[in-house]
């Protein structure tokens, strides 16, 4: 009652122990709380493992490994690049093919409509 009315707080002789017993508990609780989930987190990559093996797949990490490698690495008895080191524009001849295309569009439609087309 001292407390509510402005008056100093009463004190527990026990308070400060019984608060380092509450924040060991906490401790021990998040302690055990994340030795569950290791061990459930564990068993789940036992899981993941069997599927893989049972499969032949490989993990994320592994598969990203090995892209990476074969990127860099250079193609033996190849004289040419990879098509990804070709910029864009030099030998590729989409616009003849691109012409080409409309030719033959334009051999299929009416007289009047090639006229129009080919102005």
């Amino acid at each position: 009652m001292g407390k509510m009315l402005g008056g100093e707080e009463e004190k527990d002789p026990d308070a400060q122990k019984k608060e380092e017993e509450r924040q060991e508990a906490l401790r021990q609780q998040e302690e055990e709380r994340k030795a569950k989930h290791a061990r459930m987190e564990a068993e789940r990559e036992k899981v993941r493992q069997q599927i893989r093996d049972k499969y032949g797949l490989k993990k994320k990490e592994e598969k990203e490994a090995e892209e990476k490698a074969a990127m860099e690495q250079p193609c033996e008895g190849s004289l040419t690049r990879p098509k990804k080191a070709i910029p864009a524009g030099c030998g590729d001849e989409e616009e003849e093919e691109e012409e080409s295309i409309l030719d033959t569009v334009l051999k299929y439609l009416p007289g009047p409509l090639q006229d129009m087309f080919k102005k």
